[in-house]
């Protein structure tokens, strides 16, 4: 199963990392577009770092960032 912040559910704008598999190969991370599958047995339509898509299905090494919305800008 994979690692989430907070105890809460992976949604859309979420950030999904995850580590490299080889030593010195580097993790990577992208955005969660669309949470899809039932509880417990989620994958996700992520538009990765290097804006490819694809269809993800969620390891022991992926962990989700909640999504921080920007702050408002002081005028």
């Amino acid at each position: 199963m994979y690692t989430i912040e907070r105890d809460r559910h992976a949604q859309a704008g979420d950030v999904v990392a995850v580590s490299g598999h080889a030593v010195g190969e580097p993790g990577r991370s992208g955005e969660i577009l669309e949470v899809m599958g039932e509880p417990g047995h989620e994958h996700f339509r992520v538009r990765w770092e290097d804006d490819h898509e694809s269809i993800y299905y969620p390891s022991s090494d992926t962990v989700i960032h909640a999504h921080k919305p920007a702050g408002r800008r002081k005028s």
